[in-house]
């Protein structure tokens, strides 16, 4: 039979040597990724079923989960051709069905013997760590044997003295001898089973919930498969001794096909768990995998189906069965309470917009959520987030405070081991000047999860608050440590408050390398600069802010201004829009007082301060650690202040 090559895209695939080239480079790819992929190429566009996946490639294998092993063939075959699911340039899903190759497949003429020869001898002298070459298969469709990597590279003379059908005679008779000595010792027990704890290897102690793919076709389904990430990550963290990645840590990698062992060194973890999420009509169907990250080995895989009243529960039976997998189980706390399907689904669109940066409309869905279900802890929660949020923007401070402390305290009275909500009062608690209870409720979100970031960030600002510098410095580096990629900024702003103001520069500096587009790494570097007193720096960040933003005019006053009467021009432009914008909106009264606290308008200034405390503004409570009201310390007024609130006097 003729051998066959197919070129798609940069690639080559060359059937009768099993290999995959991306010009003169030899791409790794293991056995049964690269049968998938000739198949695939093969159909030229027709649809691949997944049974005919599993009749062409497992059928003659036992003890296989067959689901298992597509999703990871697939993934390894979007890797190597860097290939995104989101936008497929060569494999396309097709929902509940199977795969296409998009691509367009030409069929080249294969290499003459003369030029394989070389491209072998090219391929053993390549130079010391360059990757090796696919392992050689027979003509027409590959079957091969599984050979460990180190008799690849060694060559072993006596393994390739043996033909392919005595090879497999061996095989056979040596997997009839292994199953019968298994059944012996083993008797009733699954082989399955004590297979996998066979494959688990090394110990995993820490893991990393990779974002689930959405399958459902449809992208309005995104924020329930990122939803039930968040729920998987949260109840691998509660029901097991393992230490858990957060879900902002692991959000970057979505849709990103890396290399699990790559990834895994990244979050600095030894155990991935990566899978996919189907929801169709009331059906949802979701697969997970467990992977030792270094070495990219399968520990444990399963596939769950589900209706949807019936999915609440599934993040949990499924963290559970893994904690059980590693040894890691933690002691059964409360059983869980019902949930209305309806509530939880409300509850997921919710989160998925909080973190998106969507307040208003995640409080909607929160809120729907508690009207759904009045007893649904986590929705309550949510809701005393977005109060509490809300009150440091766009809501009036008083009003959504008091919101904000019902909605919290419900939570933690429906839930007690509920962080999130511990976290929500204990903030709100905070911004209602209550130090003892914000304390406590603090304390008890981090008691309840010691790897819960967010608290330690939250606590780095009460520290921040009351001047104990060093120890905001260190709460923060303990919050970033947890979890360094949901607040890029909190390092910079932490040490703009102790006054270390280059230290905040260079952080912000640091992290902008590699974000040079955040909106808030730039706002917290216009801060390090405006407190530092460099007036030019600090025009040029708030016109990159504004930019980034997409106010085009403001940008372009902002740089008209300082061309013409420097920083105090373009703060005087500041005043004068917030004051306008006061009469249409709501508008903070700290952010006007910060403006005029850098002109030296002592009457303003205070008028403004006076307005804040009387609706418990929160930015009230970190005046003391921004040098622009440094000329009020000794004003009585504002010492007045400083006192009503309850902080220890900085001046």
């Amino acid at each position: 039979m003729a051998a066959k090559v197919f070129q798609f895209g940069d690639f080559k695939l060359d059937c009768d040597r099993f290999e995959l080239r991306r010009g003169e480079r030899t791409v790794k790819l293991e056995r049964k990724p690269m049968e998938l992929l000739i198949l695939l190429a093969a159909k030229n566009g027709d649809l691949l079923t997944r049974a005919e996946i599993v009749e062409r490639l497992w059928d003659s294998e036992v003890f296989v989960d067959t689901e298992h092993g597509i999703n990871t063939a697939v993934r390894k075959i979007r890797e190597v051709l860097r290939d995104d699911p989101a936008q497929s340039r060569f494999v396309q899903t097709v929902t509940g069905k199977g795969y296409r190759f998009i691509a367009p497949v030409v069929e080249v003429p294969a290499p003459l013997p003369e030029e394989r020869r070389l491209s072998s001898e090219g391929s053993r002298n390549r130079r010391a760590g360059d990757p090796p070459a696919a392992p050689a298969g027979p003509s027409a469709f590959p079957i091969q044997t599984p050979v460990s990597d180190d008799a690849r590279s060694s060559g072993d003379k006596d393994a390739r003295r043996f033909s392919l059908s005595g090879r497999w005679i061996w095989l056979a008779v040596a997997a009839a001898l292994g199953c019968l000595v298994v059944a012996i010792s083993l008797g009733s027990r699954s082989l399955r089973d004590r297979s996998l704890n066979r494959a688990a290897g090394p110990k995993i102690s820490s893991l990393a919930v990779l974002p689930l793919d959405n399958l459902s076709g449809d992208p309005g389904q995104n924020y329930f498969a990122d939803g039930m990430t968040d729920e998987l990550t949260t109840m691998l963290a509660k029901n097991s001794t393992l230490r858990v990645v957060s879900r902002t840590s692991v959000m970057q990698y979505k849709g990103a096909r890396r290399p699990l062992p790559e990834i895994a060194r990244e979050l600095g973890v030894d155990g991935i768990l990566e899978g996919s999420v189907e929801r169709t009509g009331d059906k949802v169907h979701m697969t997970i995998q467990l992977i030792q990250g270094p070495s990219d080995t399968h520990i444990w895989a399963e596939s769950y189906d589900r209706d949807a009243n019936d999915v609440v529960s599934l993040p949990k039976e499924a963290a559970q069965t893994i904690a059980k997998k590693l040894n890691s189980v933690v002691v059964e706390q409360a059983p869980q309470r019902y949930v209305s399907s309806e509530a939880h689904d409300a509850y997921l669109r919710g989160r998925y917009l909080w973190f998106a940066g969507k307040n208003e409309e995640a409080g909607k869905y929160f809120r729907k959520a508690t009207e759904l279900q009045t007893d649904y802890a986590p929705g309550w929660a949510g809701l005393a987030t977005y109060y509490g949020q809300g009150a440091g923007g766009e809501l009036y401070p008083k009003d959504s405070l008091t919101k904000g402390e019902e909605a919290a305290s419900k939570a933690v009275a429906l839930d007690d081991t509920l962080a999130w909500g511990h976290l929500s009062l204990g903030a709100i608690k905070f911004f209602q000047w209550d130090w003892v209870r914000a304390d406590q409720e603090i304390s008890r979100a981090i008691e309840l999860d010691p790897n819960f970031g967010e608290a330690y960030h939250f606590r780095s600002k009460v520290l921040s608050a009351f001047g104990h510098n060093e120890e905001a410095i260190e709460a923060e580096k303990k919050a970033m440590e947890l979890d360094p990629f949901e607040r890029p900024f909190a390092m910079a702003f932490t040490y703009f408050l102790a006054r270390q103001y280059d230290a905040a520069i260079n952080e912000a500096r640091l992290r902008l390398e590699t974000r040079p587009d955040d909106i808030i790494l730039h706002w917290a570097l216009w801060e390090a600069y405006r407190r530092k007193g460099a007036e030019k720096e600090a025009a040029q960040e708030l016109e990159k802010l504004l930019l980034l933003q997409g106010w085009t005019n403001s940008a372009a006053a902002i740089h008209r201004q300082f061309e013409r009467g420097g920083y105090k021009a373009v703060v005087l432009g500041q005043v004068e829009y917030y004051k306008k914008l006061s009469e249409k909106q709501y508008v903070s009264p700290l952010q006007r007082a910060m403006y005029n606290a850098q002109l030296g308008r002592r009457e303003e200034t205070l008028a403004l301060l006076e307005e804040g405390y009387q609706q418990h503004d929160p930015e009230l409570l970190w005046i003391q650690n921004d040098p622009a009201y440094d000329f009020l310390h000794g004003d009585e007024r504002y010492r007045s202040i400083i006192r009503r609130i309850g902080l220890p006097p900085a001046y």
